[in-house]
């Protein structure tokens, strides 16, 4: 708060009599604000719309005669002030449309000439100022919470919740504690301290299963839902058949992008393959390995109909992201919402130079999984060296993956994998994808329901004969992205 009530105070001193301050914390927007008055020896005034104007720490409204929760008669007494005084204004911006008359006066005072006039703060989650004062006002964000606050916040909860339950300690240990930390980084203080009693308060423990949770809780705070979703279910790389060449790639790198320091922190993986060969899953697993948040961005939720509409939705998916940091973001199919057509009158191209621009200048740790199954339908300067770390494609399984992916889904169902002949199953399924071998796997189990009987290695052999594989309906295809691939992509595995 000292940062924030120094930095405040500057912009006083360069005589801008208007500041805007957005921010869901209000609480402490409104603490920092006292301690700058008391510090200035600055009278401060509050208004808002059931309160109208009242001094700080009084019940008494500055002028009985008037009605000051009317924000015309609130901002004439702002304007006929002659004192040095700061006025803090809640939630105002609701009445400045179609208002001229007020925003009239909020010109009158922002221009006004004078070493004693007063100065206005307007307070509020999100606020769009008229054109009229936009260019005489200053905008304020209060610092948000460094890791040490983060930390300490987490052990204030776990203090109040310790003195609520008979001194008992509450339960963790340092990694998770970490975890924790890193995954509250982009909230608020008041956020931040919401996030850990409820992370808490359920069973006095801190543990590695609370982490989802948390950062689904993280993610619905920050409301935007429309255009990324949240991914509860993060697989493991255990969950993964194959791929050896990028788990290894990925557990080098793990460490230094966690710990985010110096330069060469890694950016992130495009994954390039035939539908169902598990780049999807590989997506989610990167995010279980690393034990981060996944977000997916559903570029179909990004594209409006009206101008420069859906380069904003992108440009605040991005802001989320980091504010989600340290997280993966999963690009899903990105061919399909980044296509080099003109025939959208330029918005495809406008959303590539958007993400173009953020990939080459965030700072934030926000990894990214991009997958796509056409790479030729993809802008080249898209796909050129430095905009991803690498570039691996995920060909289809081949014998022994094939039969780690039966172990993993027959397991999954329930059935046990020994009493299968997996290196059988592995061979009669020569030209299968993982997701084609899983749906195998799910035919059986439903013509045994439908035979009562169980699952076993003759109805999986003849479920394999009765399907005609993606690699056989689609040969020139497959065969011609191999081609591309083998000179210039890293094999998944």
């Amino acid at each position: 708060m000292k940062n924030d009530v120094h930095d405040l105070g500057l912009v006083l001193d360069s005589k801008i009599k208007l500041v805007l301050i957005e921010s869901w914390d209000e609480q402490r927007v409104l603490e920092t604000l006292t301690m700058l008055a008391v510090r200035r020896g600055l009278r401060l005034l509050g208004w808002t719309v059931t309160e109208g104007l009242r001094a700080s720490g009084e019940q008494r409204i500055l002028d009985e005669a008037v009605d000051s929760r009317e924000p015309e008669a609130a901002l004439r007494l702002v304007k006929a002030d002659s004192q040095p005084t700061l006025y803090v204004f809640c939630d105002l911006h609701p009445y400045l449309e179609d208002n001229p008359r007020l925003v009239r006066q909020l010109k009158d005072i922002a221009i006004a000439q004078g070493a004693h006039q007063p100065t206005l703060v307007m307070v509020s989650h999100a606020f769009r100022l008229p054109a009229e004062v936009q260019r005489h006002a200053a905008r304020f964000s209060l610092a948000l919470p460094v890791e040490e606050e983060l930390l300490a916040i987490v052990r204030e909860e776990a203090t109040r919740w310790s003195e609520r339950n008979a001194n008992l300690r509450v339960r963790t240990d340092s990694r998770t504690l970490q975890q924790v930390v890193k995954n509250l980084r982009g909230m608020s203080h008041g956020e931040a301290r919401v996030l850990a009693r409820h992370l808490i308060c359920d069973d006095g423990a801190i543990t590695q299963e609370d982490l989802p949770a948390l950062n689904k809780a993280k993610f619905q705070m920050l409301d935007m839902e429309a255009v990324l979703s949240f991914e509860q279910d993060c697989a493991s790389f255990a969950d993964v058949g194959g791929l050896g060449q990028l788990k290894r790639w990925l557990a080098e790198r793990q460490s230094a992008f966690l710990d985010a320091k110096g330069v060469d922190v890694p950016r992130g993986v495009l994954l390039v393959g035939v539908q169902g060969g598990g780049k999807s899953l590989a997506a989610r697993a990167v995010a279980g390995l690393w034990g981060l948040p996944l977000m997916r961005l559903d570029f179909a939720g990004l594209y409006n109909k009206f101008f420069g509409e859906t380069e904003r939705n992108l440009r605040e998916a991005l802001q989320l992201a980091e504010q989600m940091a340290p997280c993966v973001l999963w690009l899903d199919e990105m061919e399909k919402g980044l296509s080099t057509g003109d025939n959208d009158g330029g918005v495809s191209q406008r959303v590539l130079g958007t993400l173009l621009t953020w990939m080459s200048e965030r700072k934030a740790p926000v990894f990214l999984v991009a997958t796509a199954n056409q790479i030729s339908q993809l802008p080249p300067e898209l796909v050129r060296k430095g905009r991803f770390d690498e570039m691996f494609f995920v060909d289809l399984p081949s014998v022994e993956v094939r039969g780690d992916i039966f172990r993993i889904h027959l397991a999954r169902r329930d059935l046990e994998p020994t009493q299968f002949d997996l290196p059988g199953l592995a061979q009669a399924s020569e030209g299968f994808t993982g997701a084609e071998i899983e749906q195998v796997v799910v035919s059986a189990l439903y013509a045994a329901q439908a035979r009562q009987q169980p699952v076993d290695q003759a109805l999986l052999v003849h479920e394999l004969q009765a399907t005609a594989p993606l690699s056989v309906v689609m040969a020139e295809e497959l065969d011609a992205l191999r081609a591309w691939a083998r000179s210039r992509a890293v094999m998944a595995d």
